[in-house]
């Protein structure tokens, strides 16, 4: 037997306007959901990206403070800035063979070759209220006519999830 056509209309019948909102509201709930994560994840992005350029531009800032010395300086105060012609250790000066003066571990700072800076990118007196720290090492080859300059900058700020780190090398030769 063959049903009739209102028979078939009613076995027919499509999603109520009901169960069309209860599937939106759920969906709804989801996509809030979603967006309130890609806020915090972008939010985190934006400030990890900035900490890292300004890492990486404070270690460069370093490297070419300590480039621009003479090969043989031993008494410029890279630690301040201006840089003062007395009271520091400048590139090591005249330094043996195979020797190595400062330190590249920002857990463990050498002085005279590790200075702070605040959030702002001043240059602090100490690690008080410091936000970034650098240091730096000098090292030469076995001819002593070629130091290695190593320069480490990192964030030290708790409250990131990784704190970013640069480190930049670059080689100088004494010309005879």
């Amino acid at each position: 037997m063959e049903p009739t056509t209102k028979t078939r209309a009613s076995r027919e019948g499509g999603v109520t306007l009901i169960e069309t909102m209860i599937a939106a509201i759920i969906l709804l709930i989801g996509v809030i959901a979603i967006m309130r994560l890609m806020g915090v994840a972008i939010a985190q992005n934006l400030s990890q990206g900035d900490v890292q350029t300004r890492v990486s531009e404070y270690a460069e800032d370093k490297m070419e403070q300590l480039l621009a010395l003479s090969f043989t300086d031993g008494t410029t105060n890279t630690t301040v800035f201006p840089p003062t012609s007395t009271g520091g250790n400048g590139l090591g000066g005249i330094m043996a063979a195979n020797a190595t003066v400062g330190g590249t571990n920002i857990s463990s700072p050498v002085s005279g070759y590790s200075d702070y800076l605040d959030i702002s990118g001043n240059l602090l007196t100490n690690s008080t209220g410091a936000y970034y720290e650098r240091v730096w090492s000098i090292s030469t080859d076995s001819t002593a006519t070629l130091k290695t300059i190593t320069v480490t900058s990192a964030a030290t700020d708790a409250t990131l999830v990784a704190a970013p780190t640069t480190t930049l090398v670059c080689l100088m030769s004494k010309i005879p």
